[in-house]
């Protein structure tokens, strides 16, 4: 991690950011003392692609799903459609 001064920082401010944005982190510091930290950003919850990405298959295997899945229920739903919710 390394730690310019603001001048520096101020200096080449658009390659820190293109820096940053591979994933490096830098410190800002005034007379030596470290003040501000440039760190990127996580992915924006909005970014739905990049979930998407994160997220497809991650519980593949650990569950499966009945073959008669989508009938489950069917004559249930049918009388509490039609009024008869008794059972």
């Amino acid at each position: 991690m390394e730690t310019l001064n603001i001048h520096a920082a101020k200096t080449h401010f658009s390659g820190l950011v293109d820096r940053v944005e591979k994933g490096e982190t830098i410190i800002i510091a005034r007379a030596g003392k470290p003040v501000a930290k440039l760190t990127p950003l996580e992915p924006e919850v909005t970014d739905r692609v990049a979930i998407a990405a994160r997220r497809i298959g991650f519980m593949k295997g650990e569950f499966s799903i009945p073959d008669d899945f989508n009938e489950m229920g069917r004559e249930e739903i049918e009388r509490m459609f039609n009024g008869d919710d008794k059972g």
